[in-house]
């Protein structure tokens, strides 16, 4: 592969991402709004750009694009829609354009079916479902990964991929979430895949494929 964009970079799980690349020797391109909010090892190049507004340059040069950008909790549902919906769609098009090998998406539980979500966080799953949508329909070689409710604890490195019923067991640990990305970017065998995650007892490379 030739260099990775990863779109969505501050956040917890973009940063594990990107260290986890870079430790392997992997080329990797964070892309940020603001450069001073970006710690990254030296290595690591960072482009700035705005996700609401035109960033296709961002992808020259790139093979592969991970795309693990978020509205956040803590704003509304109008950056819901031009985040986690149009930011997406957008960076699909952008990867069409410029012939990107995989996309991976990382979406959340309950993109499938926002009905059936918390109603507090149905727009947040609407938007994830619709941009889900929008990637398999677009043509590009994709892997999307429907994470539970992410938590801050230690990755076990084992998971489950059917959701539990009980809503307290449909968790995940970002750093898992982490490992899952790094798996399955440039794996052929998860390409035009999705997959949910959530912690369990099967080893990561053993169920994602």
């Amino acid at each position: 592969m030739n260099k990775v964009l990863v779109i969505g970079a501050t956040g917890q799980v973009g940063q594990m991402v990107i260290d986890r690349l870079a430790s392997k020797g992997i080329a990797v391109r964070a892309m940020v709004r603001d450069s001073d909010k970006a710690k990254f090892s030296s290595n690591v190049e960072v482009v700035e750009a705005d996700i609401e507004g035109d960033f296709s340059h961002v992808l020259n040069g790139c093979s592969h694009v991970i795309f693990t950008a978020g509205s956040g909790a803590d704003t509304g549902f109008d950056k819901t829609l031009l985040v986690d919906l149009w930011g997406a769609r957008k960076a699909i098009d952008f990867a069409l354009g410029a012939r990107i090998d995989q996309f991976i998406m990382v979406s959340s539980r309950g993109a499938d079916n926002p009905d059936k979500g918390p109603e507090r966080i149905k727009p947040y799953l609407v938007a994830k479902h619709f941009a889900d949508e929008y990637l398999k329909a677009s043509g590009l070689p994709y892997t999307i990964l429907q994470p539970g409710r992410l938590l801050d604890a230690d990755g076990t490195g084992y998971v489950r991929t059917d959701r539990p019923e009980a809503p307290e067991a449909q968790i995940i640990s970002r750093d898992d979430t982490a490992n899952a990305v790094i798996h399955c970017l440039g794996n052929t065998s998860t390409f035009n895949k999705v997959y949910e995650l959530f912690i369990g007892d099967h080893a990561i490379d053993e169920l994602l494929i």
